[in-house]
């Protein structure tokens, strides 16, 4: 993957429509282990991200299991992996369950750096989601596309003290459930040998997405009365099935929470809230 080749690509859009079935939302309340008959009218934060997909026929698929090329982002170059870093959210208005929505998104940038592990290309691609013509949900994902290595495991910043904390039990099914739901074919997250064998993990990998919003949902579970407006998230590592994890966060001062996401003791992922 040569950066020129890259760089073709900023600009490039693609645009989704999604009826936000309720059906389809009460499997994505399952795979996280939320009850379905509590939904109501609004689709609860980040459950977009379940929504909205452009699959792909299975000669388009790579050896990962990613589409290899089409949609927004640019196709997986054979030396590279691509995963999600992290991104921010804007919300305006809640997505309504049952009504037509769109997703049009565009690459906004790629810039080519150089890790501890090798090359890394990062994709920034901005999204925003409309229903009844009215913006509801704006965002930024920012995708890494890295050289084979072993992935980073242990984690160095402890997790913090106070505020609330979860639990979180991820489990193989939750995760191919998961899976499902979002259409994801990355098969470090549902086929073990692949994992460990070609990518080099002791387990299966937790999804990206599924973090963020179960650290969003903890928030909301210890705060209902405040209304998320922003949200910017990183991974830090990857979080290990099937070693419980903890979800949680902090109060800060003007209106905002730093949310995190740990395993034995040390930050994997973090996040910061403002409302």
């Amino acid at each position: 993957m040569h950066d020129n080749d890259l760089n073709a690509w900023i600009g490039h859009t693609d645009t989704c429509t999604d009826s936000l079935d309720a059906l389809h939302a009460a499997r994505v309340a399952l795979s996280i282990g939320d009850d379905p008959s509590q939904l109501g009218p609004h689709l609860p934060l980040l459950w977009h991200w379940a929504f909205f997909v452009s699959g792909q026929p299975y000669a388009l698929l790579g050896h990962d299991g990613h589409p290899a090329q089409g949609g927004p982002l640019p196709p997986t170059a054979e030396n590279r992996r691509r995963m999600w870093a992290g991104g921010r959210v804007q919300f305006h208005e809640p997505l309504r369950i049952g009504t037509p929505a769109q997703r049009t998104s565009a690459i906004t940038s790629v810039t080519e750096k150089q890790g501890r592990t090798g090359a890394l290309t990062f994709v920034t691609a901005h999204h925003e989601y409309r229903q009844d013509g009215q913006i509801c949900i704006t965002e930024e994902q920012d995708i890494v596309y890295r050289a084979p290595a072993a992935p980073r495991l242990q984690g160095s910043l402890p997790i913090p003290d106070g505020g609330w904390r979860q639990t979180i039990q991820p489990d193989p099914v939750m995760l191919f459930r998961y899976s499902a739901v979002t259409f994801n074919g990355h098969r470090i997250h549902y086929d073990l040998p692949y994992a460990r064998d070609v990518e080099g993990y002791p387990g299966l990998v937790v999804h990206g997405p599924m973090i963020a919003t179960l650290m969003v949902r903890a928030f909301k579970q210890a705060h209902p009365d405040r209304t998320v407006r922003t949200l910017s998230y990183q991974g830090l590592r990857p979080l290990i099935a099937p070693r419980p994890f903890e979800v949680g966060g902090v109060m800060l001062e003007d209106g905002k929470a730093q949310l995190w996401a740990g395993q034995e003791g040390t930050l994997a992922h973090q996040g910061e809230i403002g409302f």
